[in-house]
């Protein structure tokens, strides 16, 4: 095995609030051949019962967004780890899956200290979650909230991924874990079934890309919204932004993901559904005319729907040159809040972006694919540098990306130092949904002024505020360096070994 796949496994045991065997995932990865990069897109459907009518019989008038009803669709996560293997095994890579998830079952067996960020959303969350079933029996402790530093254990989890280590991760979707997975479900009250799981599958897909001044830039397609994020940096390449973190950055960019945001809510889905190519939205034409509608000195009218999310993301680079840009996620901050009893997993709460009016976009219909804020991205710039990046944050992971990507790859900033410096966030992270442009005081006041001269609404954040997201980012120089940086306002960080 050439890339360190193995901490992708252990984030979900050890960041529990954020991610775990019951979510989604998507992966860009990429060799050193100069080959476009490879997608894997891990996103589970909603079962073959679950449509308005099952809902209405329900007394139900919106999709809940905790509880068993909440957790309608088929994990995906656990797929895209066996196609990552797949690729892996094609490179040479002959780590077993027991080395693979050893130190996610130690951790799940014998605990690992609570996070800080752990702590917090389980007090923030606990009167809406306490009575989900499972969820008071894993995140409290004798009715109490674990303090940061105790000591959080998940044996159900380690004997999950054990038996994962000895019949494969097949067994997931079609063994005898599948009928274990589904009886807990049954018994939490979802409806997603046993055939549900057997149906389903990740699937390799072509990545949608946009040529840069600076190289090419890529992400995954829907049900994800990549596209956004890709809408946002094609628009701002045209603009002639020449320098960091004056009124033209922050504002070109606001303007350029306002747009992007539009065509998001408006076209991305699951691809069946999807009436029009996403590439058509990346492709020069399309960009060239939109960039018209962007004032350097007035912003457009706001706010437009916002659609909610938590997540995370990690990156890697090995020796060779190979990069994985991946993110996984539950949705909200604990999923659906159902943690189930015999396998330990907690169930993501992604199908409660589906609307049951039929007139909507991303309307419920068995079998179709939830709508993602979760995007992977990836960077070969034209001088031979590889970069791979992301961010947690719902609406925010496509604006915290350009903020990244612009200040690294346009204007030249120190990696750690365009993922440090002061953001904003337009719409909603993983906070209480607003419509202000929310910006870190650290910026100009100078800057902040003439935001407000142009019409933004701004909302002041305190710095470094989790608010923004968690970004980060690894760079492959064509000499072999490597240089990583992570968000201060995370827990995670960036390691080399």
């Amino acid at each position: 095995m050439k890339l360190d796949f193995d901490s992708y496994r252990r984030f979900s045991v050890v960041y529990p609030h954020m991610n775990g065997l019951g979510g989604d995932g998507f992966w860009l990865i990429s060799t050193p051949e100069g080959r476009p990069p490879r997608a894997i897109t891990a996103v589970g459907a909603a079962g073959q019962a679950v449509d308005e009518a099952y809902y209405r019989a329900r007394g139900v008038d919106v999709i809940p967004s905790r509880g068993p009803l909440a957790a309608n669709t088929v994990a995906g996560t656990v797929s895209g780890w066996q196609e990552a293997l797949a690729i892996s095994a094609e490179w040479g890579g002959r780590m077993t899956v027991g080395r693979l998830l050893e130190d996610a079952i130690w951790y799940a067996q014998e605990g690992f200290p609570v996070t800080r960020a752990q702590h917090r959303f389980t007090v923030e969350k606990r009167d809406e979650l306490e009575d989900v079933p499972g969820w008071a029996g894993l995140f409290l402790n004798d009715g109490f909230v674990p303090d940061p530093g105790d000591t959080f254990k998940q044996p159900a989890l380690a004997a999950t991924l054990t038996r994962l280590t000895q019949v494969g991760f097949d067994d997931f979707y079609r063994g005898t874990l599948a009928h274990a997975i589904a009886a807990d479900l049954a018994r939490a009250g979802s409806p997603v079934t046993a055939d549900d799981l057997a149906t389903h599958q990740a699937r390799e897909t072509e990545p949608l890309s946009v040529k840069l001044k600076s190289g090419t830039v890529y992400n995954v397609r829907p049900p994800s919204q990549g596209l956004a994020s890709l809408v946002i940096l094609g628009l701002f390449d045209r603009l002639g932004v020449e320098e960091a973190d004056g009124f033209d950055h922050v504002h070109g960019l606001v303007e350029a993901t306002k747009l992007a945001i539009r065509i998001r809510n408006a076209n991305v889905t699951d691809p069946v559904y999807m009436g029009a190519d996403p590439a058509d939205f990346v492709n020069d034409a399309n960009l060239d005319a939109r960039v018209r509608s962007i004032s350097m000195k007035k912003a457009i009218a706001w706010p437009d729907e916002a659609v909610p999310g938590d997540t995370v993301w990690l990156g890697a680079v090995d020796g060779e040159g190979r990069a994985v840009s991946f993110i996984h996620s539950i949705y909200w901050e604990f999923g659906s809040g159902v943690v189930l009893e015999e396998t330990g997993i907690q169930w993501q709460n992604r199908g409660s972006s589906f609307t049951l009016s039929e007139d909507q976009h991303n309307y419920l219909r068995p079998g179709r694919l939830p709508f993602h804020t979760n995007n992977p991205a990836l960077a070969l710039l034209n001088d031979g540098r590889v970069m791979v990046y992301g961010s947690m944050g719902g609406e925010g992971q496509p604006q915290s990306q350009s903020a990244v990507y612009s200040r690294y790859a346009l204007f030249g900033q120190d990696l750690q130092v365009a993922i440090t410096a002061p953001r904003w966030v337009l719409g909603r992270t993983w906070g209480a949904p607003k419509v202000e442009l929310r910006i870190e005081d650290r910026f100009d006041p100078a800057v902040i002024k003439a935001l407000r001269k142009a019409g933004h609404a701004v909302d002041l954040q305190p710095p470094l505020t989790d608010l923004m997201g968690h970004a980060g980012a690894i760079v492959l120089h064509p000499s072999g360096l490597m240089e990583g940086a992570n968000d201060p306002r995370s827990d995670g960080a960036a390691v080399g070994y």
